[in-house]
């Protein structure tokens, strides 16, 4: 499936206010597991990290988390860091207009980040499936973590969660190490866990998300309605019917999905530290 050319049709819909932007927001809360796992991370996150003041948000997309993380916590230093221009520019426009005076983004490559112990939170969400060289790029995090500063890592497993074979590899916009689509199957917990200690982290927690309730779930709120936006954008008119059917049914699967252990799963999300 094409999820950018979708994205970017999202975005042009959404970004016409910071009103409609904010919805567009809350809407992706509302809809993507992966954000459910995610904001639950990062409430524990904060409940512990009292003295925390830099984050670092590790290809902030459409800033979806920079902005939960700023709102909850506005003393928080937030740098947000993406290949795509066009998303860095239109992500510093957004949140100077809503007075987000601690965000900040910037262009950059993620395999020559040169940051050291400056961040207590890194966060990296559906990144590391498009990184060729990812224990460089995680050797990079542990570098740019200060001492008890923790990773977040949220990514497809092999267990299915990758659509790797389904596209060519395209550089996007020159960046190295970077690919627009997915250069691997997933990570397995095994796999990750190896690659993060290698990079010198000593203490990891790591679990799989969209189990059985999640997959369902996914299938029903992104896979089909994004399959149907693919054949046409006339189905963008139809979404908000389909969603009152099958949105009850979701948020039921999601927080069951949130709320179980699962013995496998096609997505994984890690939480790695910088021991002190």
């Amino acid at each position: 499936m094409q999820y950018d050319p979708i994205k970017r049709s999202l975005g042009a819909v959404f970004n016409k206010s910071p009103f409609s932007r904010k919805l567009f927001y809350r809407l992706l809360d509302i809809l993507l597991l992966r954000t459910w796992h995610i904001k639950k991370q990062l409430r524990i996150w904060m409940s512990t990290a009292n003295d925390a003041k830099n984050v670092l948000d590790a290809g902030s997309g459409f800033g979806q988390y920079v902005y939960y993380l700023g709102r909850k916590n506005p003393k928080l230093n937030i740098l947000g860091v993406d290949v795509k221009d066009e998303q860095i520019a239109d992500c510093n426009a957004f949140f100077s207009r809503i007075g987000f005076k601690n965000t900040h983004f910037e262009v950059a490559d993620l395999t020559r980040l040169n940051f050291k112990n400056r961040f207590d939170l890194v966060l990296c969400v559906d990144v590391m499936e498009h990184i060729e060289e990812d224990v460089l790029v995680l050797k990079n995090y542990y570098a740019a973590l200060r001492p008890g500063g923790m990773l977040l890592i949220s990514t497809p497993s092999d267990q299915g969660g990758s659509d790797v074979h389904e596209h060519e590899h395209d550089h996007e916009h020159g960046a190295v190490g970077f690919v627009d689509e997915h250069v691997r199957d997933g990570y397995g917990i095994a796999d990750l866990d190896a690659k993060l200690r290698v990079a010198g982290f000593s203490r990891t927690e790591i679990h799989y998300q969209y189990g059985t309730p999640g997959k369902i779930s996914w299938r029903l709120s992104m896979k089909y309605p994004i399959q149907l936006l693919n054949i046409s954008k006339v189905f963008f008119v139809i979404l908000p019917f389909y969603y009152l059917l099958v949105l009850p049914f979701c948020l039921i699967l999601n927080s069951l999905d949130v709320n179980m252990k699962h013995k496998t799963g096609t997505g994984v999300i890690a939480s790695a530290w910088k021991t002190l």
